[in-house]
């Protein structure tokens, strides 16, 4: 039963390092967007292809697009404080009523 417990603590921690990585990756293409950077520089480049599928969904669902400022990354952090909350503790509340 130990294995199982240590396979979901494990899950835990990965799915929370990966929520965590992917906030930071918003928040870094956030700050060079206020500088205009190159686009084909090929980290700017990354950045955009990672992070771009996401933004450009939940700015889909906004119903204020044309008002000039990008509100979907303040939507994505919520959605990863939710995830990282909600879904990370939950294995975690898992795995200790397992053991």
């Amino acid at each position: 039963m130990f294995i199982a417990v240590n396979l979901l603590n494990a899950v835990a921690t990965i799915i929370h390092f990966l929520l965590n990585a992917y906030m930071w990756l918003i928040i870094i293409r956030a700050i060079l967007s206020w500088v205009n950077p190159d686009p084909y520089n090929p980290i700017v480049s990354f950045l955009y292809q990672v992070t771009e599928p996401v933004l450009y969904r939940v700015r889909h669902f906004l119903p204020f697009r044309g008002l000039g400022i990008d509100l979907s990354p303040i939507i994505v952090f919520i959605i990863i404080m939710f995830l990282d909350g909600f879904l990370v503790q939950t294995l975690r509340d898992i795995a200790v009523r397992i053991q």
